[in-house]
């Protein structure tokens, strides 16, 4: 006897809607370099970070809500049509409840699936995939995919090679039951290679330890991260490309995970992106905000008109582990 599948014949998903939530703090340059041996000028020649968001008594779950409050406003919808929460974050201190379940319940989605998903800055990428397949598959009929950090409460502000990089913030995006595909085969995969290219070098087990100091914060290897990303992505988002079946130059926007501006830059390069796609390069005015950094940089360029609706994205998402993923997807 065969089981029974979940499986739904000629049913496709796509984005609804978008939404973000930016702190209301905004930390300049000559702000962090209070802490650290620098300058605004460095920070800003290094990385293209000009001010990022620190949350303040902002959670995790509330900043998720605030987002998916929006996408589902811009979607047409309400929490109680939310079959699914899944919240990609790096951040979140507690282990129980999940951030997504109490997320959920800031927003009001009684009764929804929630989970989190861990892949670092490549979260928010790798949970369009499940989300996408969620909806296919007849599991779901709308899906809520946030990305949200506190990047502020796991980096060090006194490491100079970190403290410049992130920030905190939110953005959500909502999946539903479409008749055409709004999405193209998910290209990802980890490099273990690099697995410690990015880490928190100690576990929070051993603060039971007597005696023991000092948070364990983020560490990153830097140079190696950089070197990595500026050879890897690029191939990895030709493939996604190829994979949809589409090609560079029906493009509307290209959204990279917002680590440094450098790396978009060399990515842009490395692609050979026509100059007719729009770049997201929200990583000036937000900094690095990990898993939140896709969905708060396409609601930056939907918010400001610089893509059409329908149009066609393609996304990449990396970072720890070192993990990466990419695909095309339709806007809202």
């Amino acid at each position: 006897m065969e089981i029974k599948s979940s499986s739904t014949k000629n049913r496709y998903a796509r984005p609804l809607g978008i939404g973000a939530y930016r702190p209301a703090r905004i930390v300049g340059n000559a702000e962090i370099c209070e802490l650290i041996d620098s300058n605004p000028e460095w920070i800003e020649a290094r990385s293209g970070i000009a001010t990022r968001r620190f949350a303040q008594d902002e959670s995790i779950a509330s900043m998720g809500a605030r987002a998916a409050e929006k996408a589902l406003s811009a979607a047409g919808l309400t929490p109680s049509d939310v079959s699914c929460v899944i919240l990609a974050t790096m951040s979140y201190l507690h282990q129980a409840p999940p951030a997504a379940a109490a997320c959920a319940a800031e927003l009001g989605a009684t009764g929804a699936a929630a989970f989190d998903l861990g892949a670092a800055c490549a979260g928010f990428a790798h949970a369009l995939s499940v989300a996408n397949s969620l909806v296919v598959t007849g599991e779901a009929d709308h899906v809520v995919v946030i990305g949200a950090e506190r990047m502020s409460d796991i980096v060090d502000p006194r490491d100079r090679s970190t403290a410049f990089l992130f920030g905190d913030g939110a953005g959500a995006m909502v999946i539903g039951p479409a008749a055409e595909p709004g999405f193209g085969p998910a290209v990802w995969g980890t490099d273990t290679t690099h697995l410690r290219a990015i880490e928190q070098s100690r576990s929070f087990a051993e603060l039971k330890d007597p005696g023991a100091e000092g948070w364990p914060y983020l560490e990153m290897a830097g140079q190696e991260v950089f070197r990595w990303a500026i050879g890897k992505v690029a191939p990895v988002a030709l493939k996604a490309v190829e994979a949809a079946g589409v090609t560079l130059e029906d493009l509307d926007a290209f959204v990279p995970h917002q680590a440094n501006m450098r790396i978009t830059d060399a990515v842009v390069k490395g692609m050979g992106l026509p100059a007719s796609v729009e770049v997201a390069r929200t990583v000036r005015d937000d900094g690095n905000t990990s898993a939140a950094s896709i969905p708060l940089a396409l609601e930056a360029l939907v918010a400001a008109g610089r893509v059409r609706p329908g149009g066609l994205v393609l996304t990449a998402g990396f970072g720890s582990g070192l993990s990466y993923c990419a695909q095309v997807v339709t806007l809202p």
